[in-house]
């Protein structure tokens, strides 16, 4: 599918043919093309947890309101950010990059992401944020729908998954083939109401 199109008919799917299976070929081939978003300095913060056991699912619904999409979806992604990949992965993503490189930009990230714990949250939330955007606009090239998710206990589905205590969870986003299609779009704000042009 061509990208404008992707974007102009990807929509927030919230009910799933649970028959359907994605093949573990295109399961890969989605994710891998995830791995392509841009992330800030290159430190690939993003981890993605592929809920794959039925009871663990059952479980997640619970814990989101019984959303059935949760269970319904082909694939189920718990989008998830390594709060302390500044520290873990600089050196590493950056070991093939000329030598002045590597010695101006480690410890610039050193600098930029130590004693800064705001900070460290807010660029592993904004990475999650672009690697779902890629995820559902390559589900919707491939002839798939996705809903992401934010209607659900962070907490107890954090324990669910043995989320590690340096991580944090940005969303969910369930994929799959539509039963239901989406509703049309209603209640966008006008172009010009949220287009600025220069200045508040």
């Amino acid at each position: 599918m061509d990208t404008l199109e992707a974007l102009r008919s990807r929509r927030a799917v919230k009910h799933y043919d649970a028959s359907h299976v994605m093949s573990e070929a295109e399961q890969r081939e989605l994710l891998e093309l995830a791995l392509l978003s841009p992330t800030a300095f290159n430190l690939q913060h993003w981890r993605f947890v592929v809920v794959e056991e039925p009871a663990l699912r059952r479980e997640i619904r619970t814990l989101a309101w019984d959303q059935a999409q949760v269970t319904d979806a082909s694939l189920l992604v718990v989008l998830c950010a390594d709060l302390a990949s500044w520290q873990k992965q600089a050196a590493r993503v950056w070991a093939d990059a000329p030598q002045a490189a590597r010695d101006f930009l480690v410890p610039a990230i050193d600098a930029y992401y130590r004693d800064a714990p705001q900070v460290q949250r807010d660029e592993a939330m904004r990475s999650c944020g672009i690697a779902a955007q890629s995820l559902m606009l390559a589900a919707r090239g491939m002839g798939y729908d996705s809903c992401p998710m934010d209607g659900f206990d962070f907490d107890k589905v954090a324990e669910l998954i043995n989320l590690p205590s340096d991580h944090c969870i940005s969303l969910m986003l369930a994929i799959g083939k539509a039963a239901i299609p989406a509703q049309p779009r209603i209640g966008k704000l006008p172009f010009d109401e949220v287009v600025i042009r220069n200045r508040f």
